[in-house]
């Protein structure tokens, strides 16, 4: 049976990635592999299959992972995300503190490579909880589940957009319905969790003693506003092009100038010509210097890009050898939700592997196949493909535990027990992501 050799290739995968180490690209590139000579594919079959998958996934998702990657550098070294941070400090004041750093986190998620962005507000809620006079957990709860929920929901970081792609999802829309449930996360992992999870009294971390931040600062750093508007700017740009749809004809010349400009990669090259004029051209950085952030950023992403690029191999196998349709029928003689599949299987992935990435991919090539039709791209009635990306990317966040990278990162900067990370970084996760499944649950008799 289809479904049998799927899970062999699946079990095979995370073997790989987990028991022998093996580079997340290649385990999802031999799973692939083996699941399309398995299900009766001839090798050169095999062969085309992957090929075509791994180069139509990396067509424009390569320009917006890599370019987003560009954006966040350029904010961070050119001084625009201090600038930012402490503008919305000194705006809300310490009295409502903890609204600035779940907007910071927010804004960081969105525009950095995740590391990036914890590295940068870990510190910085200490620093802020310190001078609140308030327990720092209670701060760097929610400052850390906005980054982390930015990070996984919305473009142009690189889960989201891949799953975009995958189930051929508007971006705009992705965003418009992605902000409830980002608040609704927040609010439930970030604000009301902290209230429940008792005394959060803790010693301040190894790392912050001494109590400055010795870096160099940014010369000459841009404008509270640029340092906002531009990370901003290809949600704006996304969102203005799906409202307006609303009311011009896509086919008219200026529909398809609007689309043009509101694609993800337009958007996304639009923000990063604004980075380097902004960030750096106009702040008098040469234009050595700007390449040199280039050039790092595109170092630093592109693993994440192959894995991305292989994940869209497993898909096209998943498509091709009729495990697609096969799982499509499951579904609909159970009555199973293909939110909830999709959600479910993503969970299995993530806390098997402990990558959102590779469990987003793995999970989206499965649902993909199963609800669209693999010659016009089209979902099948009744399967929305924004719920699609927002349940996935929920799934992609639940309880991760100590093979996820991030976790280890929460225990060890902020100097907490297994317990302690368990009850918070794990408290945060899996509480949102099941508040954004019923979430995307209750919005699914409204659309598709």
């Amino acid at each position: 049976m289809p479904i049998v050799w799927l899970l062999v290739g699946i079990a095979l995968m995370l073997v790989l990635n987990i028991v022998f180490k093996v580079n997340s690209m290649l385990a999802l590139l031999l799973a692939a592999v083996v699941v399309a000579l398995c299900n009766g594919m001839g090798p050169m079959e095999t062969l085309k299959t992957v090929t075509t998958g791994f180069g139509s996934t990396l067509g424009s998702l390569a320009i917006i992972v890599v370019f987003g990657a560009v954006i966040g550098r350029l904010m961070v070294d050119s001084g625009a995300s201090h600038v930012l941070a402490s503008g919305l400090i000194r705006r809300f004041g310490l009295r409502f503190v903890r609204i600035a750093v779940i907007i910071i986190g927010l804004i960081f998620g969105l525009a950095m490579f995740y590391e990036v962005a914890f590295l940068m507000i870990a510190p910085l809620v200490i620093s802020i909880a310190q001078e609140a006079k308030v327990p720092w957990l209670r701060l760097a709860i929610p400052a850390v589940c906005a980054t982390t929920v930015a990070h996984s929901i919305f473009p142009p970081q690189p889960g989201p957009v891949a799953l975009i792609d995958q189930y051929h999802a508007d971006a705009g829309m992705v965003y418009l319905l992605g902000i409830p449930m980002a608040i609704l996360w927040v609010i439930v992992g970030g604000v009301l969790l902290p209230k429940v999870l008792g005394n959060l009294e803790r010693p301040v971390p190894k790392f912050m003693s001494g109590d400055k931040d010795d870096k160099e600062a940014a010369v000459n750093p841009p404008s509270f506003f640029i340092s906002l508007i531009v990370p901003l700017s290809p949600a704006i740009i996304m969102i203005s092009v799906t409202i307006a749809n609303i009311w011009v004809d896509k086919e008219s010349t200026l529909g398809q100038w609007l689309n043009f400009f509101g694609s993800s990669p337009v958007a996304m090259s639009v923000a990063l010509v604004l980075a380097m004029l902004l960030f750096g051209i106009q702040r008098g950085h040469k234009g050595e210097w700007v390449m040199d952030k280039f050039n790092k950023a595109v170092s630093i992403i592109a693993g994440v890009v192959m894995i991305i690029g292989a994940g869209g191999a497993f898909k096209q196998v998943v498509i091709d050898s009729g495990i697609g349709d096969y799982i499509g029928g499951f579904m609909s003689a159970g009555a199973v939700s293909p939110y909830i599949m999709a959600w479910f299987i993503t969970v299995l992935i993530r806390l098997a592997t402990g990558q959102g990435v590779v469990s987003a991919m793995t999970a989206a090539s499965i649902i993909g196949a199963a609800v669209m039709d693999p010659t016009t791209g089209v979902m099948q009635a009744g399967v929305d493909p924004t719920l699609l990306v927002l349940a996935t990317a929920a799934g992609s966040n639940f309880m991760t535990h100590i093979n996820d990278a991030s976790f280890w990162l929460f225990k060890e900067y902020f100097d907490l027990s297994i317990k302690d990370t368990l009850k918070t970084w794990g408290g945060l996760l899996a509480s949102g992501s099941l508040v954004s499944l019923a979430y995307v649950m209750c919005l699914s008799p409204f659309f598709g």
